[in-house]
């Protein structure tokens, strides 16, 4: 180990022994499982190794640990979402196949495809999101969406086309 690492693994070490137990009963009481809030401190914790520019200017450990954990709730709920939406449109989809089943390869590349989309819209504004997934996701006309969320078709078409420009420039990195 060069000594260049040796303060960011000294302030993990610190930050893990000191804040971890607190985490995660803060995460039990949250959350009111305890696997899950053992899996979510595990989590926050890769996350903050993971960006180890944090380490040094952490001013707030706690209120660092609570947002980056935040965050990962938040991602979860998201993920968790897709996979139930994508769950109940395979469920459909069994049901008009009349037995036709869809192999774990392609439920998993499916599965894979919709964690990218969330991943790559997840910088979106909330409309822009909303009106990304329901042109493409469950194949309604501009003028539709502009009924449901109220908007004009105009507005539909900006962000449809901000959505996409969005897209483009998460791909190309």
């Amino acid at each position: 180990m060069s000594t260049a690492e040796l303060p960011v693994q000294h302030a993990v070490n610190v930050l893990y022994t000191e804040h971890h137990g607190w985490l995660l009963g803060w995460l039990r009481k949250k959350l009111g499982c305890p696997q899950n809030a053992a899996d979510l401190s595990h989590d926050t914790f890769v996350r903050i190794l993971s960006s180890r520019e944090a380490l040094g200017g952490m001013r707030e450990p706690r209120a660092f640990l609570t947002t980056t954990a935040r965050h990962l709730i938040i991602d979860r709920a998201r993920r968790r979402k897709i996979e139930d939406a994508y769950l109940r449109e395979l469920a459909l989809t069994i049901d008009l196949l009349e037995g036709c089943q869809q192999s774990p390869e392609q439920i998993l590349v499916t599965l894979e495809a919709l964690e990218q989309i969330a991943f790559v819209l997840d910088g979106l504004g909330l409309k822009a999101r909303q009106v990304f997934l329901m042109h493409f996701l469950e194949g309604l006309r501009q003028a539709e969406i502009a009924s449901r969320l109220q908007i004009s078709e105009r507005m539909v078409r900006k962000h449809l086309m901000n959505a996409l420009v969005h897209c483009h420039h998460a791909l190309d990195v």
